[in-house]
């Protein structure tokens, strides 16, 4: 048990790291940006897997070493028990005198015949539910009868049903992270496109899983995400976030969206549909953008920006536009004349400069005065290269190498545009909200509160009941009467049993008492 308790700390101690630093199966993008910005220290941590705790290969050993030192002392102690429960109480020691508790009295030959009376009559109705004993004159210790009495068996059973629900917990554990997937995904609120359906990986923005899954048996519904609200107190700490969403399942998500179930999504309080649980993870904006060309086709493109304060929601990000066929019918001349849009944006924003119209930051985290201030570039935006791109900066390399040039630099607030050299005309629109939801699978979870419920009532148990035991000796005396000597013993010193022993004793002693006496219905 020793290397179970050493191994448990050690499991302890390792998963602070976890709490500490970015995971990457919670967020990639802070792992990355940690190692960028702690530089050799950050690449030590990536090689001691402090970014990967909890599937790393020493926590794993961890796990696996404490899951056997546990079996290793689980066998031994069970079988123990199970011979302790099938054995008869130990024979009383020889002199009782020495023990904690001890109580003795002569009893008069008027009440004593013999010592089968006496313990049918005197003893046996007050032991009925422990495990009791008779020894003979010729076995005991002293040479006289004597009486053995054991109870609290059901300790050590709550403590290996403790111990027993920790292994088992541990198997379970392992077995959802084998089995489990979650995933994350961004859906702008308010749209009519603003739903997420659990039914392909490529749903998700980002997507994690099991050994044993792949993202090919997800359990099917659809999100439609109508609304989200924030409340802020006047310092801009925020009280409340609540989404207002509807879902459906199965045959239900061909019907009008209207008629989906209704729910109120919040923050730890997450929807629990067809054995997913899907969660409030974050919250931003999106701003939305609105290109119209000299020839009169328009686009309009909407896409979040990530919050850079997390207090007001100054927010950055980029957009990219493909001009209209129509005006350049050419490959190249097209992939010249893309249109790139970077910049930050203030829910409610801050201008300083000598005519205010510099925009430096966000006053609140609330849309109260939405403006942009944003860098409009024309060129090759990388639209068409067949390479991923971030959706939050746009490809420096391009700009370096002059693919992508900066034509304006413009600060807009909501409803208003400006015009390019050429005549194009960028308006900006406003902003919505987005939500960051994620989705979780664990099959175990529900077996997992049932194996913690058990293990609190084993742990409860093994620290409330008492291992007692209790012994009697009668001892003839030459003038007819018989010394009746009481003792009793406890395996742990707990408070109480003095007491309990004291009412025991009376009892069989028959010494005066004004407390009625009480049977105990600890087993």
């Amino acid at each position: 048990m020793r290397t179970a308790l050493i191994l448990l700390f050690l499991l302890a101690l390792g998963a602070i790291p976890g709490a500490i630093l970015p995971q990457r199966s919670l967020n990639q993008e802070k792992v990355d940006t940690y190692i960028a910005d702690n530089g050799k220290l950050g690449q030590i941590y990536d090689k001691l897997q402090l970014f990967d705790v909890f599937s790393s290969t020493w926590f794993t050993a961890i796990y696996v070493l404490l899951f056997i030192s546990l079996v290793g002392c689980i066998i031994p102690r069970t079988w123990e028990h199970y011979k302790a429960m099938r054995s008869q109480p130990v024979r009383a020691p020889k002199n009782l005198n020495r023990l904690p508790h001890y109580r003795a009295r002569a009893i008069p030959a008027s009440d004593f015949s013999d010592t089968d009376t006496f313990a049918r009559t005197r003893i046996s109705p007050l032991f009925k539910r422990w495990h009791t004993r008779e020894t003979s004159a010729s076995e005991d210790r002293a040479g006289q009868w004597s009486f053995s009495a054991e109870r609290g068996y059901a300790r050590e059973f709550c403590n290996l049903v403790f111990h027993i629900g920790l292994t088992v917990m541990l198997v379970f554990i392992a077995a959802g992270r084998l089995m489990y997937y979650e995933g994350q995904v961004i859906v702008i609120a308010g749209n009519e496109n603003s739903q997420f359906c659990n039914s392909a990986v490529a749903n998700f923005d980002s997507f994690w899983h099991g050994a044993l899954g792949d993202g090919t048996r997800l359990s099917p519904y659809c999100l439609q995400i109508e609304d989200f609200k924030a409340d802020y107190l006047s310092n801009g700490q925020a009280k409340m976030f609540t989404s207002d969403i509807r879902y459906a399942t199965k045959n239900d998500v061909d019907k009008p969206t209207s008629e989906w179930t209704k729910y109120t999504l919040k923050v730890n309080h997450p929807l629990r549909i067809a054995g997913d649980r899907v969660y409030l993870q974050g919250h931003g904006y999106a701003p939305s953008f609105t290109v119209k060309w000299p020839d009169g086709e328009t686009r309009t493109g909407e896409i979040q920006w990530q919050p850079t304060d997390m207090t007001n929601f100054l927010s950055a990000g980029a957009m990219r536009f493909d001009p209209p066929a129509g005006m350049c019918p050419d490959l190249q001349e097209r992939r010249k004349n893309q249109l790139a849009i970077q910049g930050m944006y203030a829910p409610t924003a801050v201008f300083i400069g000598e005519n205010n119209n510099v925009l430096s930051a966000s006053r609140f985290p609330t849309q109260d005065d939405e403006a942009v201030a944003i860098d409009v570039f024309r060129g090759d935006a990388g639209l068409d290269t067949g390479v991923g791109q971030s959706i939050f900066t746009l490809d420096t390399s391009l700009i370096h190498q002059g693919l992508l040039s900066k034509i304006d630099r413009v600060n807009l607030r909501k409803g208003e545009k400006t015009t390019l050299n050429d005549g194009t005309e960028i308006t900006f629109n406003g902003a919505k909200p987005f939500v960051n939801l994620q989705v979780s699978h664990d099959p175990t979870q529900g077996y997992l509160l049932g194996i913690t419920l058990i293990m609190l009532a084993g742990l409860v148990g093994s620290v409330s009941i008492k291992r007692r035991r209790m012994w009697v000796r009668v001892t003839p005396q030459g003038d007819g009467t018989a010394l009746v000597e009481t003792a009793g013993l406890a395996r742990t010193d707990r408070a109480g049993w003095g007491r309990e022993f004291n009412k025991y004793a009376r009892a069989i002693l028959q010494e005066p008492d004004d407390d009625e006496y009480e049977d105990d219905d600890e087993d």
